[in-house]
């Protein structure tokens, strides 16, 4: 889990979560990397913190 440094922001990026772009609707969907459930949804910009499927950081 990324850590809480009390400055109003978080160091690392939150672990077991990714977020992918869904076109059709222009909203960011995260998901959980352990089952593949999706967890919640925005739209506008993407969640703070969350790898992208995309940028293959998790293998």
């Amino acid at each position: 889990m990324a850590t809480n440094t009390g400055k109003d922001y978080r160091q690392g990026s939150v672990k077991d979560r990714t977020q992918v772009h869904n076109p059709k609707t222009d909203s960011w969907v995260k998901r959980d990397t352990g089952n593949g459930q999706f967890i919640d949804s925005k739209q506008g910009e993407p969640f703070k913190g969350v790898a992208k499927e995309i940028d293959h950081r998790r293998k």
